[in-house]
C-alpha cells in the first residue's frame, strides 16, 4: 500500500523534493526523505539536543523551496512555565540538494551547554519501491575530503558541515558542542550529483507574474501559493535546458508527463507562453515514429511519461519511455493552437508544423483502432495502464450500476479533444497559409457520430455517456468528464446548457469542487482515486470550458468552490482530495496519498483568474477580450503587469464586474 502524504511538510525545487514530519524530522518512514530524480538519496535526518528531540510547536512552508520548524528544548533554560530555550530548523531545498540552518535561541538567565546531534542515513530507494510501501537497504557512507559521501552507481550524495562527523555503521552522526547565550547558528548541506539524470531544473518562466489584488483575499492567497509551487516544479531536458516544462507532481510523478505537463501549460497560458513553447517542443522531440506494442508508441503519438528506468509497481510494469495515453496527442495540438493565440512567436509555431501534421495523422487515423469512428484504447501488453485517459486507475470507467467497463474503451472527453484539435489545427494552418484539406469535414462527421451514439437519458437527466465499452455500449454513469466537452465544438449550445446544469448540481458539485463521479452513481466513493474524489485541475478544466461556452455564471460559481476549499490545504492544492461536500464535513478532507504540489493543480489558479476576468487573447488578430462574470465572484479585482505580446496588460474590474481600467500592449485592441 502506498505511503500517506497528507500530513507531511514539503520543500521542493525540481528535481529535488524533501518530505518530513511536521516536526522537521526525517525518519525514513513511508515517503519521508530527500528525493532526487526518482531516487531517495537521504532517508533519515533526526535531530536531538542532549539526546532529546525538540518538542514541536510550529511548522511553516513560506515558499515552495522552504520549510521551517520550531521546537522547544524543555530540558534547558530557566525553571518555570515559560520556555526559555528553543530551536528553529530552517530548510532550503535546491535543485541539487538541501541546506539546513539550525538556530538555537536562549532567553535564559544563564548560558546553556549542550550537544546537538544529527543522525543521517541514505537508502537510494527507487520511487516505485517507495510508492509500493517497500524498503531498501541503507547505503554505507564513506569519508571524503570535506565531508561524508554515499554512492550508488553514478549517483552521489555528499554532506558537508563544520560539525564533528563520524560514521557509525550505515549512519552518519554530526555533532556540535555549543554554548548557547542568545543565538547560535549551525549549518549543514547535502549536495547531489547525478550525471545520468534526464532532467535539470527549469529556468524560471513565471517570476515576472503580475501583481494581483482582490477583495477576496482567499483567492489571492491561493494564486500566490500556486505560482511559487508551479515555479518549483519546472524542469528541462539536460540536452535542452532552454525548453522548460512542468513536472507533473511530487513525489510520484516528478518527471515529464504528456497529459499533465500539457494541461499545466494550457491552464497557465495567460502567464507564460514560454512554458507552453517549452512543453510543446520537449514532447515533440519524443513524438512517436513507429509501431511498438510494448511501449504503446505509434507514429505521431505524443508520449505519456518518461522516467530514468522502467516503473514497476502493484503488478504494473511501464517502460521508461511509455506512450500509453489516448488524449495527450490531441491536447498537444490544442496547446499549440492556444499558445499561438496567446502570442507564441510565429517562427516557433511554424517549426512545430511537421509535428502537428504527424499528430493529425494519428488523430484522424491510428487513434481509431477498430474502425468505428471513435478513438479508443486497449493495453495489449497486460502490464500497462488498463485505462489511458486522465482517469487512468483500473476501476475508473464504470456503468451507473457500478460495474466496470471492459476494453477497448472510447472516452467521451477524448472525442471532444480530438474534435477540438482538428478544428483548431485547420484554423491555425489556414491562418499560416498552409493546406488544411479534409480536416473540417472529418470533425463534422465525428460530431454527427457522437451525437447519435453517446447521448443517454437516465434518471439524472440527458447527458453524454462517460464512454463506449468494448461492445459499444454507452457507459451511463454521470461524471465530470462531460464538462470537458464544453468549448470543444462537439456539443451545441443547447446541449451545453444541459451539461452545465448537471455539472453544477449537488450530485457533482456539492460545494468544494467538482466530483469525478456523481454521488448517485453505483461506483461512487468519496475516497476513491477517480470515482467520486475532487481533482482541482478537473474542476479548473471544466471552469474554463464553462466560460468558453458562454456559461460565465456557472464558471464563476464552480471556480469559487475551489477557492473555498483551498484554505484546508494551506492554499497548496493537492493532486486530489476527498469528494465530501459541506453537508458532510466542515472542511475538505485529504486523499492521504495525494501528490502535493501538483503542476496542473497549481496551474488551476491561473485559469480561475482568467475566468474571473473573462480574459481571452487572440494576438494574431490583435484583440483581447475582457468580459467578467457579473457580479465579480471575488469582488473588485486588479491585475497589473500581465505579460502579453511583448508588453504587459493592466486590467481592473469593480465588484459588479464592470471593467474600470484596461491598458493593452501596443498593437492590441479590446475585442
Amino acid at each position: 500500500m502506498q505511503p500517506l502524504l497528507h500530513d507531511l511538510a514539503i520543500a521542493l525545487r525540481a528535481p529535488t523534493v524533501v518530505f518530513s514530519g511536521r516536526d522537521g524530522q526525517v525518519r525514513g518512514d513511508g515517503t519521508q526523505g530527500l528525493l532526487h530524480g526518482d531516487l531517495r538519496l537521504l532517508s533519515e535526518a533526526v535531530l536531538t539536543v542532549d539526546g532529546h528531540e525538540p518538542v514541536p510547536i510550529g511548522a511553516e512552508e513560506p515558499s515552495a523551496a522552504q520549510a521551517s520548524f520550531t521546537g522547544l528544548l524543555r530540558h534547558l533554560g530557566d525553571p518555570g512555565p515559560d520556555p526559555t530555550v528553543w530551536l528553529r530548523r530552517r530548510r532550503r531545498v535546491t535543485a541539487t540538494g538541501m541546506t539546513e540552518e539550525l538556530e538555537l535561541v536562549s532567553r535564559a538567565a544563564r548560558p546553556a551547554e549542550c550537544v546537538v546531534e544529527l543522525v543521517l542515513a541514505a537508502d537510494f530507494a527507487a520511487i516505485e519501491v517507495i510508492k509500493s510501501g517497500g524498503r531498501a537497504a541503507r547505503v554505507v557512507p564513506a569519508p571524503v575530503d570535506g565531508g561524508i559521501r554515499w554512492t550508488s552507481g553514478s549517483v552521489t550524495a555528499t554532506v558537508t558541515t563544520d560539525a564533528e562527523t563520524t560514521v557509525d555503521g550505515d549512519r552518519v552522526r554530526l555533532r556540535w558542542r555549543v554554548r548557547v547565550a542568545g543565538t547560535v547558528r549551525l549549518r549543514w548541506t547535502l549536495s547531489a550529483a547525478d550525471p545520468d539524470s534526464l532532467f535539470v531544473p527549469g529556468t524560471a518562466t513565471l517570476l515576472a507574474a503580475p501583481v494581483v489584488q482582490a477583495d477576496d483575499r482567499r483567492f489571492t492567497a491561493l494564486l500566490n501559493r500556486s505560482l511559487t509551487d508551479l515555479d518549483g516544479l519546472l524542469l528541462a531536458e539536460r540536452e535542452h535546458p532552454e525548453d522548460v516544462f512542468a513536472g507533473a507532481g511530487a513525489p510520484w510523478f516528478l518527471t515529464l508527463f504528456g497529459r499533465d505537463s500539457l494541461w499545466a501549460a494550457r491552464l497557465a497560458l495567460p502567464f507564460s507562453v514560454e512554458l507552453a513553447g517549452g512543453t510543446l517542443r520537449t514532447l515533440a522531440r519524443a513524438q512517436g515514429e513507429r509501431n511498438d506494442p510494448a511501449t504503446g508508441e505509434m507514429p505521431g503519438k505524443i508520449l505519456h511519461e518518461l522516467r530514468r528506468a522502467d516503473f514497476e509497481v502493484n503488478g504494473m510494469s511501464l517502460p521508461a519511455r511509455y506512450y500509453g495515453t489516448i488524449d495527450a496527442t490531441a491536447l498537444w495540438v490544442c496547446l499549440l493552437h492556444d499558445a499561438w493565440r496567446w502570442g507564441l512567436p510565429e517562427d516557433e509555431v511554424r517549426a512545430l508544423l511537421p509535428n502537428l501534421r504527424a499528430a493529425l495523422f494519428w488523430i484522424t487515423g491510428l487513434a481509431d483502432t477498430d474502425g468505428d469512428g471513435f478513438a479508443e484504447y486497449l493495453d495489449e501488453t497486460g502490464r500497462g495502464l488498463a485505462n489511458q485517459g486522465w482517469k487512468d486507475s483500473g476501476d475508473a470507467v464504470r456503468f451507473a450500476d457500478g460495474t466496470q467497463a471492459a476494453p477497448p474503451v472510447a472516452l467521451a472527453e477524448v472525442q471532444g479533444y480530438q474534435h477540438e484539435a482538428v478544428v483548431r489545427a485547420a484554423e491555425l494552418l489556414s491562418a499560416l497559409g498552409e493546406p488544411a484539406d479534409g480536416l473540417v469535414g472529418w470533425a463534422s462527421a465525428l460530431r454527427a457520430r457522437f451525437r447519435s451514439t453517446f447521448w443517454v437519458s437516465t434518471s439524472e437527466g440527458r447527458f453524454p455517456a462517460l464512454a463506449l465499452d468494448g461492445e459499444k455500449r454507452p457507459v451511463d454513469s454521470l461524471t465530470s468528464n462531460i464538462g470537458h466537452l464544453l468549448g470543444t465544438g462537439l456539443v451545441d449550445a443547447a446541449e451545453g446548457e444541459e451539461i452545465g446544469a448537471l455539472l453544477l448540481g449537488p450530485a457533482l458539485a456539492p460545494g468544494f469542487g467538482l466530483r469525478t463521479m456523481a454521488s448517485t452513481a453505483g461506483g461512487f466513493s468519496p475516497l476513491s482515486y477517480h470515482c467520486g474524489s475532487v481533482w482541482p485541475h478537473d474542476t479548473a478544466v471544466v471552469v474554463r470550458a464553462l466560460s468558453e461556452s458562454g456559461q460565465s455564471a456557472r464558471a464563476a460559481e464552480l471556480g469559487m468552490q475551489l477557492v473555498r476549499a483551498a484554505g484546508a490545504f494551506g492554499n497548496r492544492m493537492p493532486e486530489l482530495f476527498a469528494g465530501y461536500g459541506p453537508g458532510d464535513v466542515e472542511a475538505p478532507l485529504p486523499y492521504p496519498a495525494s501528490c502535493r504540489p501538483q503542476a496542473w493543480s497549481a496551474a488551476a489558479a491561473v485559469t480561475l483568474l482568467a475566468t474571473f476576468l473573462g480574459l481571452r487573447a487572440d494576438v494574431p488578430a490583435g484583440t483581447v477580450t475582457v468580459d467578467p462574470p457579473r457580479p465579480s465572484p471575488v469582488g473588485a479585482l486588479r491585475v497589473t503587469g500581465l505579460p502579453l505580446a511583448g508588453g504587459t496588460l493592466d486590467v481592473a474590474i469593480d465588484a459588479a464586474g464592470t471593467v474600470t481600467e484596461l491598458r493593452l500592449p501596443p498593437g492590441l485592441r479590446r475585442g
